[in-house]
């Protein structure tokens, strides 16, 4: 069945309904489900990763595409954001997403930007947040909206499971929209995708189309740096994550911004555990740079054996 693209709210909900209405072609058993997986487009594998997911785990699947100008601190960079509609709608439907929302400004914000928003707090204030200010609450506001819009009623009388999807790459996004789904009581379960990459071990973002060879090159230095202190992790060995920044910033083109080790829930950086002490339970790694003219996030997961 061909994907369905629709660009209203009101046409957004009727899709949903008929979907969950129709055939369960999947064969779930037991609560109808639908899961949502926001997007601003300009989709690749990774993303796909996180529509198949969606795909694995629900009977209907909404994918939607929309560039949130809230979310951008830069003119230049929200004008030049790729608009790929035709292309990530392929994309999505090979994947075996059932309908594509793909509202225009006026549709998603009447009559211009929100004057009431919702804000990040605390968790917004350190790393992505310190170098982007205001991001995450564009962020909060728009995917809040998206969880609105997308919220299902019930299908066959029988009430109707609800998850969103995002990738692990935005680490901090996916703890900040997962705290404010808990502290706001959206009835939504956040599923988070493991992050996809490329051969070479760079992780895949629309961002590494603007690196040029050379800058890709010199941006392999990130995930050399998290498998570092990954591999001293699952040892069981002490981190030392000076290594990993001198290892960075020894690399030519790559300006670093942080590398920390972090509280997976509450970002914050562990005060102990890591970096002379033998390393036990769990983590993560995160790192930004500024790679030739291109800014990149990466991060890892870190579990002691």
């Amino acid at each position: 069945m061909p994907i369905e693209i629709v660009h209203t709210r009101a046409e957004l909900q009727s899709a949903i309904s008929r979907h969950l209405a129709g055939k369960d072609r999947r064969g779930a058993e037991g609560t109808p489900s639908l899961g949502l997986v926001p997007t601003m487009g300009a989709l690749h594998d990774g993303h796909r990763r996180l529509a198949e997911a969606a795909v694995e785990g629900n009977d209907v699947v909404v994918a939607s595409i929309f560039v949130n100008p809230l979310q951008f601190g830069d003119p230049v960079d929200l004008e030049r954001y790729p608009r790929t509609l035709q292309a990530d709608a392929a994309l999505l439907e090979k994947a075996g997403v059932d309908v594509v929302f793909a509202p225009d400004l006026e549709e998603m914000y009447p009559g211009g930007d929100p004057l009431v928003r919702v804000t990040a707090g605390p968790l917004a204030s350190a790393w992505e947040g310190a170098s982007r200010p205001g991001h995450f609450d564009g962020v909060c506001t728009v995917v809040a909206k998206l969880l609105h819009l997308a919220l299902p009623g019930s299908a066959a009388g029988a009430p109707t499971a609800f998850r969103a999807y995002f990738g692990q790459k935005d680490a901090q996004q996916v703890a900040i929209v997962r705290r404010m789904v808990k502290d706001l009581n959206f009835p939504v379960e956040i599923v988070s995708v493991p992050i996809v990459r490329a051969e070479d071990g760079l992780a895949l973002s629309s961002r590494n189309q603007f690196l040029s060879a050379a800058d890709r090159e010199a941006a392999l230095v990130l995930s050399r740096a998290l498998r570092l202190v990954e591999e001293r992790a699952a040892a069981h060995e002490p981190l030392m994550p000076d290594d990993a920044v001198a290892l960075i910033e020894s690399q030519p083109g790559v300006q670093l911004d942080y590398f920390d080790v972090v509280d997976t829930d509450t970002l914050e950086p562990l005060a102990f555990n890591c970096r002379e002490t033998p390393f036990t339970g769990e983590a993560l790694a995160i790192v930004a740079a500024k790679v030739g003219p291109v800014r990149l996030i990466d991060n890892m997961p870190l579990r002691a054996r």
